[in-house]
């Protein structure tokens, strides 16, 4: 079980799932383009860790830690993302 908190910067990961997901919570982070299968490479965390810049669809996206601790996620194999776009 990864969460997005604990990838470190410059790691390329899919997003599986979020854990703790209200409706409006859930509803939040579909439209920001947090969809399971995405896939997403942390940019820059922040010196205390909060926020976490991460790159998806063409854009980048700051989270909150405890936002990036609800999404589960697993990285990415370099060969198996060639050719691919995040």
């Amino acid at each position: 079980m990864l969460t997005l908190d604990a990838v470190p910067v410059g790691q390329q990961v899919r997003m599986k799932g979020f854990y703790q997901h209200t409706q409006a919570y859930r509803h939040k982070l579909l439209a920001m383009g947090l969809t399971p299968g995405v896939l997403m490479t942390i940019v820059c965390i922040a010196p205390l860790g909060d926020p976490i810049q991460v790159k998806l669809r063409g854009y980048t996206l700051s989270l909150r830690k405890r936002e990036c601790q609800q999404i589960e996620v697993e990285v990415v194999n370099e060969s198996s993302c060639a050719g691919r776009q995040s």
